[in-house]
């Protein structure tokens, strides 16, 4: 027996923790928001050279996010300061934007949400900088794999254990490590909900998958093993071994026979390089 609560989500109050399942006027919001997140980072694929700050990233996100309308859901949230994410090597996820300056063989993953007319466009994507050693390139290759393979999966009846364990199979076959500690989540009209998608798992276990349910998926990656070990501003994560990490997401929906991705690249900008 399925132990989830599915609801409506026209007609259920927003934080109950249940899991919403959306109708058309969802869909079409998510598709505006999401795809506004993706032509953010189309805009950043021509930027993201060595020399730029990671503070000028994030200028870039803040204004474009701000001139079309909406706003950058990650500033203020619990007290985050910045537009905008930036995970530089070994950074797994939760990088703040400053003064650092991307240098020549650096990975980048930058992570953009934002709320438009009360929807969430969620999405990430990793970036090469200037001349990137080849192990680098290739985590950076299997983790989009991992992303796809989950993505391709998602319709009516199939679990997040599925899903899961579809991702941790092709990264482990790689010997890459998949990060425990973070995961996808719901989305919609909030930043954050029910389910939490994990990606690893067991065939047939968890969340099974039903019409209009949104989600993210956003595989991290590690190059060595999965440990993550959290710095002192509260943010960063990091590899605890110091391997290099990657990452993408898409926000996606369920729809009748298959799914939806609501923040695909408008430009064909799906993975480095560009």
């Amino acid at each position: 027996m399925n132990r989830y609560q599915y609801v409506d989500a026209a007609t259920t109050p927003l934080r109950d923790g249940t899991i919403k399942l959306h109708g058309p006027e969802g869909f079409e919001g998510m598709r505006k928001a999401g795809r506004l997140a993706a032509e953010i980072l189309d805009a950043l694929a021509p930027v993201v050279v060595p020399g730029i700050t990671t503070g000028q990233i994030d200028d870039i996100v803040r204004r474009m996010t701000l001139d079309a309308g909406a706003v950058p859901a990650t500033l203020g949230y619990r007290g985050y300061a910045h537009s905008c994410c930036t995970s530089i090597n070994n950074v797994i996820c939760h990088g703040i934007p400053g003064d650092r300056v991307l240098k020549d063989g650096d990975i980048i993953n930058i992570d953009v949400t934002l709320l438009k007319d009360g929807w969430h466009g969620d999405t990430s994507r990793m970036y090469l900088v200037g001349d990137v050693p080849l192990k680098a390139r290739r985590l950076v290759e299997v983790t989009y794999e991992c992303l796809m393979i989950g993505v391709e999966m998602a319709r009516p009846g199939v679990t997040l254990g599925d899903i899961g364990h579809a991702i941790q199979r092709h990264a482990e076959s790689h010997r890459y490590g998949v990060v425990r500690d973070f995961c996808g989540h719901g989305l919609g009209r909030l930043f954050h909900d029910a389910p939490e998608v994990v990606h690893l798992g067991t065939p047939g276990t968890g969340v099974e998958l039903r019409e209009g349910m949104f989600f993210t998926i956003e595989p991290m990656i590690n190059l060595g093993k999965p440990a993550v070990k959290m710095m002192d501003d509260g943010w960063t994560a990091v590899t605890r071994d110091r391997s290099l990490s990657a990452q993408f997401e898409h926000s996606l929906g369920i729809t009748a026979d298959g799914c939806e991705i609501f923040t695909t690249s408008p430009k064909g900008l799906h993975k480095p390089p560009y």
